[in-house]
């Protein structure tokens, strides 16, 4: 929920202030106790590995847990969309919350149950030094240590996001040594979780105070176990402000996901979730969409009403788009008793054709099998030698639409298991679109949400002519 996070006002809209990597870093302290050994998860050489040395991948969707606690369902739900980590959303007591002990004991659990990797974070940090109700990262890390019996032994399925957007647009430099105390001051307490950083500048660091700042902070943690978190909203609408900055992190060996991001416009820009999505997948990095449901403006719910069979259009585009978490996601080797799944699934059925329009199919094939199980199906366009993906699906169906009328079209299928292997591609169909309507209506149908057992169909008609039309029907038949 957005609610003072995306408040950013109009100063930010289109503005990144470039800096480099940088500090003079920390001196050791002798005399201090040794700090926890890291376990489980955690950094190595810039990357967050598993504690079998498996590179794991961030793919997933940030949950509102705090503000919704019996929406526990959609754990299992978000699951379902082949994401392998929930963000969930807490509250230290300040301003949300308290949730007890008791409460995050169980948003671990269904963590687990759900086979996700669980990042936990204090949300009313948000917007600190410009949010008066804003906790404080001490305040914030207070809370952590009153749930250390709870989080010790899950080092393993649990990051630790110490505060959400902990520091507003004022003085933004003001960021560091908080930063730093709070990382310190849960080393001390014995927390060997990995432990995960968000940037001032209510997440997006446009003023780039993280960015100069992150080898410093970094150094700061006796284990190095820390990975920074950027959230990209309306600041970053352009690919090279998106590569500038996650190639900044990446070339100086810092380990960085993006912890939040959004893509439907606003009153201050137009993301580029698109150049978002495709870098962290070019650079190996993760990414956690903003969010699962219940934001007080839906545009950024992925799904309406806390209903998976509700997708919204952010929602198709970030679990079943180019680059998006169908296609990505491969699940944490933890939950498979620590072995990597390398089998890759059989190759899926030649697509069928049906629902032919001018500017969309719907195709279907006979599903692939898996050692583990098949998690979605890609669906490309086959031109000559090359390829480009045009729709992903949970289940062997999909409908593709944009496409140019009485035209030719060569599709082909791949599908995908939870470990992200792909199987080798089907055999091709090619299909002619209709010819553009002549005359003066238009009708398009598409699927605009499948869930396997069900499915929501859409039908546009238009008025094509000058005036309006009356006494006109439509016929229609579900093959």
């Amino acid at each position: 929920m957005r609610r003072s996070t995306r408040a950013l006002g109009a100063l930010l809209a289109g503005v990144v202030t470039l800096f480099g990597l940088g500090g003079t870093g920390t001196t050791a302290h002798a005399e201090e106790p040794a700090a926890p050994a890291a376990t489980g998860l955690h950094i190595s050489e810039g990357r967050l590995l598993e504690a079998n040395g498996n590179d794991f991948v961030m793919r997933g969707i940030n949950h509102p847990h705090t503000w919704y606690q019996g929406e526990t369902q959609s754990f299992a739900d978000i699951k379902a969309t082949g994401a392998n980590t929930v963000r969930v959303v807490l509250g230290s007591g300040q301003r949300w919350g308290p949730d007890s002990p008791e409460d995050v004991a169980g948003v671990v659990g269904l963590c687990k149950a759900n086979r996700l990797i669980c990042v936990l974070e204090v949300h009313d940090t948000t917007g600190y030094a410009e949010e008066p109700a804003a906790a404080t990262l001490d305040q914030a890390a207070d809370y952590w240590i009153g749930l250390k019996d709870v989080l010790d032994g899950e080092e393993d399925y649990v990051v630790i996001n110490i505060g959400n957007e902990p520091w507003g647009n004022t003085d933004p430099e003001g960021w560091t040594e908080p930063t730093i105390a709070a990382v310190q001051k849960l080393r001390d307490a014995g927390f060997a979780h990995t432990l995960m950083v968000d940037a001032p500048n209510w997440g997006q660091d446009w003023q780039g105070v993280m960015r100069a700042n992150a080898q410093t902070v970094y150094d700061a943690d006796p284990t190095g176990n820390l990975i920074f978190s950027i959230h990209m909203y309306s600041v970053y609408d352009t690919a090279q402000e998106i590569s500038d900055y996650l190639n900044a992190f990446v070339d100086a060996g810092l380990p960085l996901l993006i912890g939040e991001f959004g893509g439907p416009p606003d009153q201050w820009g137009d993301p580029d979730e698109d150049a978002m999505m495709a870098t962290a997948v070019e650079l190996d990095l993760g990414y956690l969409g903003w969010s699962w449901s219940g934001n007080t403006d839906p545009v950024l719910d992925m799904v309406l009403g806390f209903d998976p069979g509700r997708l919204t259009d952010w929602g198709r585009r970030v679990i079943h788009g180019p680059d998006g978490i169908a296609l990505t996601a491969r699940e944490a080797t933890v939950f498979g008793g620590g072995q990597a799944d390398t089998e890759a699934p059989s190759v899926p059925g030649v697509p069928v054709v049906s629902g032919v329009t001018a500017s969309s199919v719907t195709l279907q094939w006979t599903a692939a099998t898996d050692n583990v199980g098949v998690s979605g199906y890609e669906v490309v366009r086959v031109d000559g030698g090359g390829e480009s993906a045009v729709a992903s699906s949970a289940v062997n169906r999909a409908t593709v639409t944009g496409l140019s009328a009485g035209t030719a079209h060569t599709f082909a299928v791949y599908a995908r298991d939870a470990a992200g292997n792909r199987s080798a591609r089907s055999a091709a169909v090619t299909v002619t679109t209709d010819d553009a309507p002549a005359g003066t209506c238009g009708v398009d149908y598409r699927v605009a949400g499948d869930w396997g057992s069900g499915f929501q169909g859409e039908i546009v008609i238009r008025n094509t002519a000058a005036t309006a039309l009356t006494g006109w029907t439509l016929d229609f038949a579900f093959p």
